[in-house]
């Protein structure tokens, strides 16, 4: 598969950074990141919490993925039932999950007698899930 072949799938909530681009695009050696079409975006953000099993719920996106090739990478964050269970179904594609880590800076900041918090989130590398 070249350079060009070789895809990063999004299946999380929310849309990359530039500097998560760029560095996907380097880390992974990729051609292209796709993005989650809306209604299986809508899917993935709203795991019910009452559902017992998983697996009819997570149904089109499983069918969504059949397109993975050896070696492409899917970005999976999420519930983590959902999570684990499509991680394992796209490691036996041969596809490769990853997801994105991030350091946490919390910036505090007095106003009157009130104390505002705020959390910065900045990326700083993918990792290969079980590595």
């Amino acid at each position: 598969m070249s350079i060009q072949d070789k895809k990063l799938y999004l299946l999380f909530s929310h849309r990359l950074t530039e500097e998560q681009e760029k560095d996907a695009y380097k880390q992974f050696g990729i051609g292209s990141i796709v993005y989650l079409r809306k209604e299986l975006l809508d899917i993935w953000t709203s795991i019910p919490a009452e559902a017992a099993v998983l697996e009819p719920v997570l149904e089109p996106i499983v069918k969504y993925f059949e397109v993975l090739l050896e070696g492409d990478y899917v970005l999976v964050q999420g519930d983590f039932g959902a999570t684990y269970i499509l991680v394992n179904w796209i490691r036996s594609r041969g596809a490769i999950p990853v997801y994105a880590t991030t350091k946490r800076e919390v910036i505090e900041k007095q106003e009157g007698n009130k104390s505002i918090k705020t959390s910065v989130f900045q990326h700083v590398r993918y990792r290969i899930y079980g590595e």
